[in-house]
């Protein structure tokens, strides 16, 4: 996990600054791994999901090159 810093500006409002620290906690994914490590995943369903999540990578690029996936 990263560390997020961010400097709250003199004229800058709270509700400006957590904006951008919202923004910066969503680019790094820390959102996402948060709630995936809300539970343990055995190492077998995570080997699934990564593989699942790399077929539908290939399928998007065959795609966006016009071929097809078979």
């Amino acid at each position: 996990m990263a560390l997020i810093h961010v400097t709250v500006y003199e004229d800058e409002s709270f509700d400006r600054a957590f904006s951008r620290f919202k923004k910066l906690c969503s680019r790094e994914g820390i959102l996402k791994e948060v709630k995936q490590r809300r539970f343990y995943e055995k190492p077998s369903d995570k080997q699934r999901r990564e593989k699942q999540r790399r077929i539908r990578k290939q399928k998007r690029l065959a795609m966006k090159r016009g071929g097809r996936f078979n």
